[in-house]
């Protein structure tokens, strides 16, 4: 069967980027854009989140195109969960050495915290001079809600096998030896981070452990000084001095079924948990993006 891709001349297509099945002819640099919290939440807000599952696919494809002489990653992540970040970068590194790719990482706006576990990912990152890069540590949030049922008139009844089951229950008093669990599990997971971007920035990084992994955030400029980002500069003028003879081709997800159909809004199963439900999933992506100010 004759396509209208057949009938165009030659001149025409062998300036076309490669297509995901096909023949190129030029070289292809492909162009992933990961951009949200990273976290295993699907529904609703999946399009805005990072979790290996949404990726899978994607970076599946990025690595499968005909003629490909890199990959691109466009990184714009406040972070989120450490065991996302682990299995999104591994699997990047796992398809970067299977296909013999260079792969480049780009801070945008915010590559904080599992952002920058995601940038590590890459054999080069450059960021902007105003990027916001690094935050290399480990938090967690709670509320305390003591008192508040009692005076809601509620009964809450709780029942477990196990004295630990209950650990930081926001409607018990905070116990130290909860704490001291938390703040213990938090350093086994810091040494972690600490561990990957050692291991992926080698002697490239200039500074000590207090100054590096402090949580701490800077600019790409500083980031560049301090050796967690190898350059400065966007995407698009580094790929083409990178890659002179190469064309980008930006590898996208496929949509939901409801926004191919204009329905995105649309949830398939309702009621009042569902709607709790994502309301809470919005306030914490929105309060993970709000700490850089964005």
């Amino acid at each position: 069967m004759t396509t209208l891709l057949d009938r165009l001349p030659k001149e025409v297509t062998d300036r076309l980027p490669g297509k995901l099945g096909e023949r190129a002819e030029r070289s292809v640099v492909s162009v992933v854009r990961l951009h949200g919290v990273i976290t295993p939440a699907m529904g609703p807000m999946a399009r805005s989140v990072l979790n290996i599952s949404v990726l899978e696919p994607l970076l599946k494809r990025a690595f499968a195109v005909d003629r490909l002489v890199g990959v691109a990653l466009v990184i714009n992540s406040p972070g989120g969960s450490a065991t996302q970040s682990a299995l999104i970068a591994d699997r990047i590194r796992g398809l970067a050495e299977e296909h013999q790719v260079p792969v480049l990482a780009f801070c945008e706006d915010v590559a904080a915290s599992g952002g920058y576990w995601l940038a590590c990912a890459g054999d080069e990152i450059y960021a902007h001079a105003t990027s916001l890069v690094g935050s290399i540590g480990v938090v967690s949030h709670s509320f305390g809600l003591v008192g508040l049922l009692d005076r809601l008139g509620v009964e809450r009844r709780v029942h477990t096998a196990g004295s630990n089951k209950v650990r930081l229950d926001p409607f018990l008093p905070e116990k130290a030896e909860d704490v001291e669990w938390l703040t213990g599990l938090q350093g086994e997971l810091h040494e972690l981070f600490q561990d990957w971007v050692r291991s992926r920035r080698g002697d490239k990084v200039n500074g000590s452990a207090e100054e590096l992994f402090t949580g701490e955030v800077w600019t790409g400029k500083k980031a560049k000084e301090l050796g967690l980002v190898d350059g400065l500069g966007t995407p698009r003028e580094i790929v083409a001095a990178r890659f002179p003879d190469a064309e980008p081709m930006l590898v996208e997800g496929r949509k939901p079924l409801l926004a191919r159909l204009g329905l995105a809004g649309v949830t398939a199963r309702g009621g009042a948990s569902t709607l709790v439900g994502e309301l809470l999933q919005a306030a914490e992506v929105r309060a993970a993006w709000s700490r850089y100010g964005l």
